[in-house]
C-alpha cells in the first residue's frame, strides 16, 4: 500500500510529520489540500471514522475568524461544507495507509502505526 500524507506545506504539524517520516526511510505522497482541494465524500469518511468534531480544527484561526452565526449550532453537514470550502479548517495532517487511517502527528502514534 501507498502511505499519503494529507495537509497543508505551511502547516508545522504536517512539515514534522513528513520529516518524521522522512527521517524513518518512508516513502509516501503528500496531498495538500489547501491547493489539491478535498471532496466531500473523503471528509464523510473521516469523519465517520473519527467524529467531525474531531476532523473540524477548531484551534485554527481560519474556524476562530469564522462570524459566530457560522460557528454555532455547528453539526456535520454544515462542518464538513466548512471543510470543503476553507481546508485550512481540518485537522492536520491526516495519514493514510491503504484503508488504515491516523489523524493528527505524534510521533510514538506514527511509529506504532506505520510497525516502526
Amino acid at each position: 500500500m501507498s502511505i499519503t500524507v494529507h495537509g497543508i506545506k505551511n502547516c508545522d504539524t504536517v512539515k514534522k510529520a513528513r520529516t518524521w517520516l522522512e527521517a524513518a526511510g518512508i516513502d509516501y505522497s503528500f496531498h495538500d489540500y489547501k491547493t489539491a482541494g478535498i471532496d466531500a465524500a473523503t471528509l464523510e469518511a473521516w469523519c465517520a471514522e473519527f467524529g467531525w468534531e474531531a476532523v473540524l480544527n477548531r484551534a485554527g484561526t481560519t474556524f476562530r475568524k469564522l462570524p459566530e452565526a457560522a460557528r454555532d449550532g455547528l453539526d456535520q453537514p454544515r462542518a464538513i461544507a466548512l471543510m470543503v470550502e476553507q481546508p485550512s479548517m481540518i485537522k492536520r495532517p491526516m495519514l493514510v495507509d491503504g484503508s488504515r487511517r491516523l489523524l493528527g502527528f505524534k510521533p510514538e502514534a506514527y511509529a506504532a502505526f506505520l510497525g516502526r
